[in-house]
């Protein structure tokens, strides 16, 4: 790991007990925001499907193109922007990524085809990757040491937020004025997180850069490879699924208000989820993944089943939120885990690997949606979810001989990520 600071120094910092600035707490809400608006842009498509499919004449499955491509976008930037960047400042890139994400909202929002809209999605993705690593990796410098996970923590619910409510919150918009409306609020939000960061990051200067080797040595390793694999199925079941949720809702007959109605029901009992999941993930965290898993499972296959029984698909959607609410959570503190001596590494990897999950896993039920139906797309996310429980069940241990159902013991450090 790099560190920041010496560890003399963090020993002393967390000694004298004393809080971090206002102002430094205020830099990590303008990340939080900057993180809130990335993850919201990234899933906001979802609800719009339909009318964004058609107002461009393209099928749905076409349409899904929208998070197919930031996807891939992402997959390749979150390890090659760290590698890349070297020792430029990390506020610089910070502010720059989030300029590159206030033009994508622009321009998917007045996209007068659908070829402009991609090129506005596969800006998003650019950035998107190497601001969900830095952003994680800011929060342990921009406060003392020992807030850090603190700070950490806050980061990711906005992350967790956007996860949750993005989609809910884009049909919302767009219900009551256009699915254009939608990226406009989103690039509100985005130049509110713009000024804050311009007007609070401090200067954040790398004192080390990412190496390639440091993922080759990762990759090579048992554990975390099939860790990877793991979180590629379950995050491709999902989203081989869920980008079109909104295209069969439409199918069983709900109106516009109640599918914006039942995916803002997702995202609340999503939200719920995470923080509920997060009392015990530590102490039976296999348990807890496999538990979510089965649950996702047990939506994918009986929401096509039950598609002419608007309150039961009601409640199977509802299901599927407290799923993919704690999903995120239980499969980020495993790849913490699964590499606690190469944390760059692992996070660059980890984002890569959830970006290769979203642009393969929706691209693919792109392609069965349109050639096969909704329905055969749903099965297909469950074949997903069943080899990601089969990959699950492989593991006899986290890693170094600890059992599964050991605590998770977090070394409270502050480390930089590039």
């Amino acid at each position: 790991m790099n560190f920041e600071n010496t560890p003399s120094s963090r020993l002393q910092e967390v000694a004298d007990g004393t809080s971090s600035p206002l102002r430094a707490w205020l830099a990590v809400a303008s990340v939080t925001v900057g993180a809130f608006a990335f993850v919201t842009t990234e899933f906001l498509p979802v609800g719009l499907l339909p009318q964004v499919a058609q107002t461009f004449d393209v099928l749905p499955g076409t349409a899904g193109l929208m998070v197919t491509i930031p996807g891939i976008m992402a997959a390749i930037s979150a390890p090659g922007m760290m590698l890349a960047a070297r020792r430029v400042n990390r506020r610089l890139i910070l502010i720059l990524l989030s300029v590159m994400l206030l033009a994508s909202n622009l321009m998917s929002a007045f996209a007068p085809s659908f070829s402009v809209m991609l090129v506005g999605r596969a800006m998003l993705g650019a950035a998107l990757g190497g601001f969900w690593t830095l952003a994680l990796a800011a929060a342990g410098r921009l406060v003392k040491a020992h807030e850090a996970p603190r700070a950490t923590a806050t980061i990711l619910a906005g992350v967790t937020c956007a996860t949750v409510i993005g989609v809910p919150l884009g049909t919302f918009i767009a219900s009551f004025a256009s699915w254009r409306m939608s990226f406009v609020a989103t690039a509100v939000l985005v130049t509110v997180a713009l000024i804050a960061q311009f007007a609070l990051l401090p200067s954040l200067p790398s004192k080390a850069a990412l190496r390639f080797a440091d993922l080759v040595t990762l990759v090579r390793r048992p554990f975390p490879r099939k860790s990877l694999l793991m979180v590629a199925l379950i995050f491709g079941a999902h989203f081989s699924s869920y980008t079109y949720i909104a295209p069969f809702l439409q199918d069983a007959h709900f109106n516009a208000s109640t599918i914006t109605a039942v995916l803002l029901g997702f995202g609340i009992i999503g939200f719920v989820s995470n923080f509920t999941v997060s009392t015990f993930v530590a102490r039976r965290l296999r348990g807890s993944l496999a538990s979510m898993t089965m649950l996702l499972l047990f939506a994918l296959l009986t929401m096509p089943l039950l598609k002419d029984m608007a309150p039961v698909v009601t409640a199977v959607v509802l299901a599927w939120g407290v799923a993919f609410g704690a999903i995120p959570l239980c499969v980020s503190v495993w790849m913490q885990e699964a590499a606690p001596d190469l944390p760059e590494a692992g996070s660059a990897l980890f984002v890569g690997i959830i970006q290769v999950a979203i642009a393969v896993g929706s691209s693919a039920g792109g392609t069965i949606v349109d050639h096969a139906g909704i329905p055969v797309d749903f099965w297909f996310g469950s074949v997903l979810a069943i080899l990601g429980l089969v990959t699950l069940a492989s593991f006899r241990k986290r890693n170094a001989g600890v059992p599964f159902d050991a605590p998770v013991k977090t070394a409270d450090v502050q480390t930089e990520c590039v």
